[in-house]
This record gives structure tokens, sequence and C-alpha cells, in this order.
């Protein structure tokens, strides 16, 4: 073997594992059923959901229950839901707690990350540790209960925030993703005169736009979805946000917000109909603001998890 031929050997790359051959026909197919069988199986729920609700009340009951093919569309329950009853007040509570609630848990984890992605600040170590220690070790439901009573927070829409207020998960995100940011920016800054807090919203902020926008989300849909904090700290009905009064529709031992009870018992509207319309003013808005925030994912998140 000439030494032209060993050299060319040499430089040849190593034998791909089988793993990392492409796929052939046979393979390809194979992917490609599994996962249309994975869609078939998120969509035809959801799609039955929407039906249901957009069916008119003999459609259901000549379906027997949930209906799988359309015959004919009405929006009856979506006006009756929001007439102005329990579900739309509870609708606009969901909305403010919402919104008031991501912009305070934003604002509090922003801060939070900033300082501890500084590493001139003062103990920022040690409130690194008691902040992860606390992802470990949780207070407990009667500690937490007896705080907020103490606090005088109960039937307040303070206690549908407060308690969940901030995710140490989402501040060791936002902390990774800061460091990642060169610090020769912010020493320019400095250098000029800038304070910490404008380095923050003018430099750190901007440059941060794909992680905000996929925490923020995180924030929003965990206010959006949330019902055991409304279920312990209120008490008073018309305070309960949009997935407690699903969960009163829903189940069949509580009783249905007054209104609709009386619409189902004179046989103008179908119990199931309502609770899948329901079930659809729940999901719409998580459903229409994922798509705007789904291109930040992979930025956002892998950024952030692995830096610092």
């Amino acid at each position: 073997m000439s030494l032209n031929t060993q050299l060319i050997r040499s430089l040849q790359a190593p034998p791909r594992p089988a793993w990392e051959e492409a796929p052939g026909r046979t393979g390809l197919t194979m992917k490609g059923g599994f996962l249309a069988l994975c869609c078939l199986g998120v969509l035809a729920p959801l799609w039955i959901v929407i039906v249901t609700s957009l069916s008119p009340k003999p459609v259901i009951d000549r379906a027997g229950g949930l209906v799988v093919v359309p015959e004919g569309v009405t929006f009856v329950n979506y006006t009756e839901l929001l007439s102005g009853g329990q579900v739309s007040r509870a609708l606009m509570v969901s909305f403010g707690v919402t919104l008031v609630g991501t912009l305070f848990s934003m604002a509090v984890s922003v801060l939070a990350a900033y300082g501890l992605s500084r590493p001139g600040s003062l103990g920022h170590r040690v409130i690194l540790i008691i902040l992860m220690a606390t992802m470990f070790f949780g207070a407990g439901l009667i500690p937490t209960y007896l705080l907020v009573q103490s606090l005088g927070l109960t039937d307040t829409y303070l206690s549908l925030i407060l308690p969940s207020a901030v995710s140490v998960f989402n501040i060791l995100v936002l902390r990774g993703f800061f460091m990642g940011i060169s610090p020769e920016l912010t020493e320019s800054a400095r250098i000029d005169g800038a304070s910490d807090l404008r380095i923050l919203l003018t430099i750190i902020m901007p440059l941060s736009r794909a992680v905000l926008a996929v925490i923020s989300l995180f924030y929003a849909v965990g206010y959006w979805s949330a019902w055991f904090n409304a279920s312990i700290y209120l008490t008073d009905q018309r305070m309960m946000p949009l997935q407690n009064v699903l969960i009163q529709l829903v189940q069949k031992h509580t009783e249905a917000p007054t209104g609709l009870q009386q619409a189902v018992r004179t046989g103008e509207l179908s119990e199931l109909g309502l609770q899948m319309a329901v079930m659809v003013l729940a999901l719409v808005p998580v459903a229409v603001a994922s798509p705007f925030v789904q291109r930040h994912f992979k930025k956002g998140m892998l950024t952030g998890a692995v830096k610092g």
C-alpha cells in the first residue's frame, strides 16, 4: 500500500452510525404515518369540542353526546355565555389577572435575573442559592394559605397573582440569557454614564426579545390556566376566573351559574354544548398567542438554558 493511499484513508471521515443514515422510502412512510396518527390524536378531540359547541341542541341530543359530523351551525351557546352573566364576568377576570399578573411577574423576574447576572452584585451567590433551594423545598399548602390569610389577601384578586408571581426557573433562564450578552456592551454604556436601569432598558432587554417573549408566554399561560388559587382563596363566586366557572359547568356535583341553569332546564340550550363552548373560550387566547411566540422558542429557551 502506497503512502498516498494510506494518507487518503487516514483523512477520510469515519463511517456514519446506522441511525445517522438517510432513511429509505419505507422508513419515511412509517414515520409519516406515525406523525399523521399523532396529529389526528391531537386534532380529533379539538374538532369534536368545536363542532359540539356550534351544534344546535336537537343535533346534540340526536347524537347522544359529542358531535363528530356537523349538522348545522349555531352560535347560541356563545351568545348565551357572553350575554353579560357569570361567564362574561369570569372571562374579564381571567383577562385582567393574566395581563396584570404577567406584567408584574415579568418586571420582578427581569430585575432579579439582571441583578443575579452581574458578577459584582452584592450577595448574588447567596441569593441565587436561596432561590434555587425553593425549587426543591416548598412551604406547603397550609403555611401558604395562612400567610395569604394573615396578609389580608383572601377574597382579593391579589391572591390570584402574588402567591405564584415568580418562577425561579424563569429567572434562571433569563439570567443565563443575560449572561450571554457581551459584557463590552454594558461596560461601554457604563463608561458613558449609563445607570444599571438604563443599561437594562436600552441594551439588555432589546437584545433579549426572544427570551422575554417566551417567558411572558409561560407566565401568561400559567395565569390563564390557573384555578387552584381561586378555589382556596376566593369565596365570592362573582370573583371567580374562567377556569373555575368551567369546572362548575363540567363537574356534576357542583352547581352551574344560575342563568345557564335556567336555560338548560327550559330546554333552550344543551348543557354539553355550553360546556364545549366554555372550553373553546378558554382555549382561544392561548391558541392565538402561541404562534406569534413560537418562532422565539428555539433561540429564547436554548440560549438561556445553556449559558451561565
